[in-house]
């Protein structure tokens, strides 16, 4: 029989819920307000640095870059089985760093942030953040919640690289 043992401490918690709410919050808040201005701005776009930086309207029936564009049941399948393993490692991982605590807070706050675009908003994720990394050329468009999952990874390989190991005997 499988025992889990429970292994996040109170001081993982302090740090773990605040950034996921206040993650999910700024992600939701974010779209809401910006996808509310943009429709009445001319051509849903407004500029914040010309040439490199602005917002668009945007909706993205797929994952990154587009992928499995249209297969929501999918999408959203793969979501709540991340997130489970997410809140798995959190509860009954043994985390060596903090580091790894924030990555996975991060992890859960972009997963529903982008989860409830996917309930709520017929299967699309609301984007509006527009870089022109060359002239003529553009990131696909993203919002907080993308940010948060791609800060996520760069800390989850940061955490490893920074993990000490003790020696073997």
């Amino acid at each position: 029989m499988l025992k889990l043992k429970y292994t996040a401490d109170a001081k993982a918690h302090i740090i773990f819920w605040p950034i996921v709410i206040i993650g999910v919050t700024a992600d939701l808040w974010t779209k809401y307000a910006v996808f509310k201005w943009l429709v009445t701005v001319p051509y849903n776009t407004f500029s914040i640095i010309d040439g490199i930086f602005q917002f668009v309207l945007a909706e993205n029936e797929g994952a990154a870059f587009g992928i499995a564009s249209g297969r929501r049941t999918m999408l959203v399948l793969v979501a709540v089985v991340a997130l489970v393993i997410i809140l798995g490692l959190f509860l009954f991982g043994e985390m060596k760093h903090r580091l790894m605590t924030i990555a996975l807070a991060m992890f859960t706050a972009g997963i529903c942030g982008n989860l409830y675009d996917r309930f709520f908003n017929d299967g699309r994720v609301r984007d509006f953040i527009d870089v022109v990394y060359w002239p003529g050329k553009h990131w696909p468009a993203f919002n907080i919640a993308d940010s948060l999952l791609c800060v996520a990874v760069g800390l989850m390989f940061f955490s490893n690289f920074i993990t000490s190991r003790k020696p073997s005997r």
